[in-house]
């Protein structure tokens, strides 16, 4: 007998508590947000921070562009980042602060070191949470590195998001108060600093917990340990980093451009590094393990190059949506997805990585490749034609005599059934065809009179089929 799930343990209990959970933390924020800027200071605040957003959301889907999680996975981390975490910030940070000032009686001394220690560590943690819980929930779209990083680094998005309005609109309420305008007030500068020179900071602090994830979701089912201790390193090293930005200022003068000079951009450009080079490595993973599903027939042979190239995919969707429509061009990027998630299941199969579902979750795939093949391989096999490497064909360095040698010819070789001289057989010079009956050939294919291929016009030949010689030639 058959027992029925509890009442929350069903989706829609789980998805509802979720949306009522990040809904409320949105409006909680809302509000403390607003009532420490004012609402014009909010306003203006609003209208600065989200400037980077679609920079940065644009360059984390680009990454994920090989096999792209799903939406509502975004969504869900930019809404924790912007809302639930920055909560949990707000509120554990200010507790902090004046558990310390009130200790230690010395309030600018409880300010750095909220900002050095407790900040990094509160901020840190309640945006892996984000992570933690695609990891734990999503594990079919947490495959990787790049799944990590791209889950991460939107996550830190939304936290960002949130920060700015807050530090902008602090801002702006300054300037109104002091008079400042121009380039000299304190919302330019806030601005210059948090939106031309460092968007990208809190990003890269969580980058590095998601790292930590994304090689934990590569490790075996066995391998425990370390599935538990790389992520708690890459959070290590996030609240780490987060430290020493937030401490800049405190390293003199020119601590901040020093610290931003010295460890955030080259830091930056080797994660950058890393996660193009994960991204064209999976690639490769693509082309080197779907050949066995085409030598099984369930794709055809120019496929795995194909996948295994984004030009060649934006091409297999265009072709798709230039002929078909819109609709067709989405089923090609689904087919797209699937293929990829399908090399990645068998590489980790070989691996000795799969899970126990690895029979099941292929079958999946496979059938949803199989229900999308009539629209997608044609525009594939397309793409493949387009972007295949052309093939030079290079001359022998020998003589050639009459065409392909086969008979004394008279000059260089020539294009099939332009030889000046007798050839013997295979009906390519212009000389007897198979049988040694003079006549013009005509040239391929029509002038085979052996080997299966059609009878040529100046010879006898034999009938497709029929060549006295067992060559599947027809």
């Amino acid at each position: 007998m058959l027992r029925h799930a509890h009442w929350w343990q069903r989706r829609w209990v789980r998805y509802g508590a979720l949306i009522t959970l990040l809904a409320l933390s949105g409006l909680v924020i809302l509000a403390l947000v607003r009532e420490q800027t004012g609402t014009e200071g909010f306003l203006v605040g609003l209208g600065l921070a989200v400037l980077p957003v679609p920079l940065l959301v644009a360059a984390f889907r680009w990454l994920d562009r090989v096999e792209p999680g799903p939406w509502r996975n975004l969504v869900f981390a930019f809404a924790w980042g912007a809302c639930a975490a920055a909560l949990i910030a707000i509120v554990a940070n200010s507790f902090a602060t004046r558990w310390i000032a009130t200790a230690t009686a010395d309030p600018s001394s409880a300010d750095t070191l909220g900002a050095t220690v407790i900040a990094p560590i509160v901020e840190e943690s309640a945006k892996a949470a984000a992570v933690l819980l695609v990891f734990l929930f999503r594990r079919r779209d947490f495959t990787g590195i790049v799944d990590g990083v791209v889950i991460a680094g939107i996550t830190a998005t939304g936290f960002a998001f949130t920060e700015n309005i807050l530090y902008l609109g602090t801002a702006f309420g300054t300037d109104q108060l002091t008079g400042d305008t121009g380039i000299a007030s304190v919302t330019v500068a806030t601005f210059f600093v948090r939106v031309i020179m460092s968007p990208f900071a809190h990003p890269l602090f969580t980058v590095l917990t998601g790292i930590g994830f994304g090689v934990a979701a590569l490790s075996g089912p066995r391998q425990h340990l370390r599935r538990v201790l790389l992520p708690l390193g890459g959070l290590l090293l996030a609240m780490g980093m987060h430290a020493l930005w937030n401490g800049s200022s405190t390293f003199g003068e020119f601590g901040f451009f020093a610290v931003y000079a010295a460890f955030m951009l080259p830091a930056l450009g080797l994660l950058t590094w890393l996660v193009v080079w994960t991204r064209q490595r999976e690639l490769r993973t693509v082309r080197e393990e779907l050949p066995a599903y085409a030598a099984a027939g369930w794709l055809t042979p120019a496929e795995p190059f194909a996948l295994g190239s984004m030009r060649a995919r934006r091409l297999a969707r265009d072709h798709a949506g230039r002929h078909l429509g819109k609709a067709a061009a989405r089923e090609v990027a689904r087919y797209e997805a699937y293929a990829t998630s399908l090399a990645f299941l068998r590489h980790r199969g070989r691996r000795g990585r799969a899970n126990a579902d690895f029979v099941v979750r292929e079958r999946e795939l496979l059938n949803e490749l199989w229900r999308r093949k009539d629209v997608a391989r044609p525009a594939l096999d397309h793409a493949a034609r387009m972007t295949a490497p052309p093939v030079q064909v290079v001359p022998p360095p020998w003589p050639v005599y009459g065409a392909y040698g086969y008979g004394p010819g008279h000059g260089p070789l020539q294009p099939y059934g332009q030889a000046p001289g007798p050839g013997y057989g295979y009906g390519y010079p212009p000389g007897p065809a198979y049988g040694n009956r003079p006549g013009p050939a005509a040239g391929l294919p029509t002038d085979h009179g052996g080997y299966g291929y059609p009878a040529g016009q100046g010879g006898p030949g034999h009938p497709t089929g029929q060549s006295p010689y067992p060559y599947p030639y027809h």
